[in-house]
Formats: structure tokens, sequence, C-alpha cells
């Protein structure tokens, strides 16, 4: 894989394979040896992160690699009027590998057209957040054991939710998908629900309305059900469903680590 800027990019065959590492990585006893020793990776983030730009760091961290972190990019030459182009060329001359994101969609693409080096889309505007599908589908199958026959609920910002755009990608093919935006009512598909997976509303581009997960909506909820977010969360996910036993979010967050070692891995060439 030259590039990751959509999940299109990365088959079902090679994340199975990342999977796989990725397990490796979770236990402490059979960590891999294999590490970026020597290599640095450029976290370049037009938008505000705090855990795809964390867990890129960390994970880098973790396999000997270091981190030239541009959180932000919009105080350095961008804001004198810099194009991504030439920022994308700058930062490849000193960096082995880019993690990138972008306000607007098709950024990354545009970006990978004149690097040097691989670029990781860490989310384009509304396009897609490739590595969040890769951490939903890595959690989505370590709690159901398949990611075929699922009854998958998408709640909240539909139209400009990057992380469901690209899930959905890759669950509408072998799953019934049910989307309710935040003036759907949600009650009617979560006696069915194997997974719910919830976003806040998108109020900086654009978005209106509100919605939440309500008591009401625990008790009618599939036990089995589990529940997902991409985080942040605001009112539509109370703190009081952390301590449901189906609710995910925390375990997906962590699981985000191990996969993006695991693509950092990848793109080494070690795997």
């Amino acid at each position: 894989m030259k590039h990751l800027i959509s999940i299109d990019d990365i088959g079902p065959d090679d994340r199975a394979a990342l999977f796989q590492v990725a397990d490796k990585l979770i236990h402490p006893t059979t960590i891999l040896k294999k590490d970026m020793g020597g290599k640095i990776l450029a976290n370049v983030f037009y938008e505000p992160s705090t855990r795809t730009s964390t867990s890129f760091h960390s994970a880098m961290i973790k396999l000997g690699g270091q981190v030239i972190a541009i959180n932000e990019i919009n105080y350095s030459s961008v804001a004198k009027g810099e194009n991504i182009e030439d920022t994308i060329k700058t930062i490849g001359c000193y960096s082995d590998l880019i993690v990138l994101r972008t306000k607007n969609a098709g950024d990354a693409a545009k970006a990978a057209e004149v690097s040097s080096v691989p670029i990781i889309n860490a989310g384009d505007g509304n396009g897609e957040h490739p590595t969040q599908t890769l951490l939903d589908l890595y959690t989505i199958y370590k709690t159901k054991k398949t990611l075929q026959g699922l009854n998958i609920v998408f709640a909240g910002d539909i139209d400009n939710s990057r992380t469901i755009h690209s899930l959905a990608k890759v669950v509408d093919k072998n799953n019934k998908v049910v989307y309710c935006d935040t003036y759907s009512d949600l009650s009617p598909h979560l006696p069915t629900a194997d997974v719910l997976y919830m976003t806040r509303v998108q109020r900086e581009r654009g978005s209106e309305g509100t919605y939440q997960f309500t008591k009401q909506h625990a008790k009618v909820i599939n036990k089995e059900c589990i529940i997902m977010h991409p985080f942040p969360r605001n009112e539509e996910l109370p703190q009081w469903v952390d301590s449901l036993p189906n609710s995910v979010y925390f375990k997906q967050i962590q699981n985000g680590l191990y996969i993006r070692m695991a693509l950092l891995l990848t793109y080494k060439g070690e795997y």
C-alpha cells in the first residue's frame, strides 16, 4: 500500500491480516519485536484531534520511532497562504510517513498525488476516516466474532459523519443497515440491533438538530447490542451510558492504538 486515503484502499484480505497483527500487539507477552526505529512520522492536522493524533503518536513511540507533531498547522506557513501541495512536499522531506487530517473532502487524495512518502488519511472534512473504520471493524469483530449478518444502526449526523461514510462502505454489503438521523425515532430499531453506532451532531459543518440515548432506549435495546461512538461525544451520549455492560466505545478507543501500530508496521513493509 502506497497511501491509505479511503477504506477502499485496503481490501478484506489485507484487513484480516492487519487484525492478526493487532491481536499480537494486544498481549505484552507476545508483542512484536519489529519496530519503527530510525523512522519519523509527521502528524499533520488542519483540524483538532485528540484520539487520532494521540494514538498515532503513541503507536509510533511504542514501535521505537519518532514523531513530528503539527497539531496546529494553521499557525505554520499555512497562515501565510501556503497550499496543501507545497506543505506536503515540504514535510515529506523531513519524514517517512504522514498522517493527515484536513478540513475538506478530497484534500487527502490531493496530498497523495504530490507526496513522496505514504499518506494516511486521518479524516478529510466530511469525506472519509479509514483508520477509524479499521478500528471500528476490529471492535465489532472482536465482540461479535463476525462482520456479516448483523443488524447495524447508524444514529446521528448521517450526512456529515466521515466515520459513518467510511464504515458504511464496508458493512453495507453483508449486513442489514439502518440510518437514523437526528430527526428520526431510534426506538423501533433497538430491540433487533446488534450494533448501535452513534455520532455527534457536527455543528461546525452546519448540521442542526439534536438527539440523545435515553434510559427508555436502554430498556428496549437488545441486551447483546454493542453501543459504539467514535468520540468526541456531546449530549447524544450521556455519561451514565458508560456503565452499561454493552458499551464498548472506550474499548473502541483502545483498539485504535493496536490498529494504528499494525498500520505503521504494515507501511514499513514488515508485514
